[in-house]
């Protein structure tokens, strides 16, 4: 009733001017308390409240003006990687993977000049090519906690640089899935995920690999879209793939996946053959020399391997059989040699400058990742990170906040106490949902 009269009291004023001033008066209140509430939720917003705000920004705009920061010509007039390296979005990006509220700024990767380096227009589900469901089925893997049958063991084999064991499994539909661990030793994680991420330097190496082309890159996750071109026996005759790859790095070791995609501005042909059904991701990591020193001057990769080749399904077994432990036998003056040139001062590839743009993650996250593969548990019982405890309180503050500015700026009586009824009323539901 109070509100009632007092709003036919506004209305009642003998000119239109006044009665905009008495409404303006009459609600100067609420708008003065929802300003204090907003400007209140703005300072104290939780960090993770931006949570995945980088991921939607991960497409490369074609209008991107890559030719701005390049100082110096080169054969298409621009420096590409260059401007992804001084692009604001990496010198001040911070990854949304927080650590108990507080952001942790990745060490910043040097800008480095690179020509003749070109993209094609990014395609519109460029940003989802890879995402965090991949690194949790990557994880599920490596901590054998993925559900599928049980490993058989293939081989054991090693020189005086390099061990490698291998399995193999048969799941009910698909191909045959292989798992292999292979150790180098004098080698660093970083050495060996900029040696996988090579592409070029790959042609050196890998007699397999026919061609290699960059289609697209994201400069904020360091997604990559990548066309292969592997030569294979004659009668089999050579493969083609699309490849999306992203990397997350964990306390020092890293979770790379790379898996093939659609992408339609590369049409199909008969020949080579194009392989839709792949994955090869890796988890590399420091681990114990076999020397026995104690040093942790070893780096381990773990690979999870599968892919439909067209070809009849035991004759692929037999075939990668055979050539596993050739591959890795190639593969390790490759990296030896890798080392080498690194350690001479060569400038970065284009594909081993891309791998240093990565995701970083941290223990809450891994948690989550744990606690959400638990069928008891739903999606909205566990947080994606670790709460900040202020969060919780955060719209019990706001609601008390605009409460005691209402009481203070409503000389209304019975108006006062009605909102501070209702507004009571509204905190201790939300108290009870919290």
């Amino acid at each position: 009733m109070a509100l009632i009269e007092a709003l036919r009291g506004i209305f009642q004023k003998p000119t239109n001017g006044e009665v905009c001033l008495e409404i303006l008066e009459f609600l100067g209140p609420v708008y003065f308390a929802f300003l204090v509430g907003l400007i209140i939720g703005w300072v104290w917003k939780p960090k993770w409240a931006i949570l995945g705000r980088h991921e939607s920004r991960c497409e490369v705009s074609k209008s991107f003006d890559l030719s701005s920061s390049s100082s110096s010509p080169s054969p298409l007039g621009f420096s590409p990687l260059k401007a992804f390296g001084s692009a604001p979005c990496l010198r001040s990006h911070n990854i949304w993977v927080i650590n108990n509220g507080v952001h942790k700024k990745p060490v910043s990767a040097v800008p480095i000049e690179h020509d003749d380096f070109s993209t094609s227009q990014p395609h519109e589900g460029h940003p989802s090519v890879i995402t965090e469901e991949d690194l949790h089925n990557l994880r599920r893997l490596v901590e054998m906690k993925d559900g599928g049958p049980s490993w058989i063991h293939l081989m054991d084999r090693s020189t005086p640089r390099v061990n490698y064991q291998a399995w193999q499994r048969d799941p009910k539909t698909g191909p045959p899935q292989y798992r292999t661990r292979t150790v180098f030793e004098d080698a660093t994680p970083e050495l060996v995920r900029d040696f996988y991420w090579d592409d070029e330097f790959r042609l050196k190496w890998d007699d397999m690999l026919a061609h290699s082309a960059t289609m697209d890159v994201c400069p904020i996750t360091g997604t990559m879209i990548v066309h292969w071109i592997r030569k294979f026996p004659l009668f089999f005759g050579d493969r083609e793939y699309i490849i999306g790859r992203r990397m997350w790095e964990f306390e020092g070791s890293y979770y790379c996946v790379t898996k093939g995609i659609p992408w339609p501005s590369i049409p199909r042909h008969e020949k080579p053959r194009r392989v839709d059904l792949y994955y090869s991701s890796w988890y590399i990591r420091a681990v114990e020399s076999r020397r026995g020193n104690g040093q942790l001057t070893a780096c381990e990769v773990l690979l999870f391997h599968h892919e439909d080749m067209g070809i009849p399904r035991e004759i692929a077994k037999l075939g990668l059989r055979q050539g596993m432990w050739g591959f890795v036998k190639q593969m390790e003056p490759g990296l030896h040699a890798y080392q080498k040139e690194r350690a001479s001062g060569s400038p970065l590839s284009k594909s081993a400058f891309m791998a240093q743009i990565n995701t970083k993650i941290f223990p809450e996250y891994l948690r989550t990742l744990e606690s959400n593969s638990d069928p008891s548990k739903t999606k909205e019982d566990v947080p994606m990170i670790s709460e900040n405890p202020l969060a919780k309180n955060i719209a019990k503050i706001l609601i008390l906040g605009g409460a005691i500015v209402l009481a203070f700026g409503l000389d209304r009586g019975l108006l006062c106490n009605a909102f501070m009824f209702r507004l009571g009323r509204r905190l201790g539901n939300r108290e009870k949902k919290l």
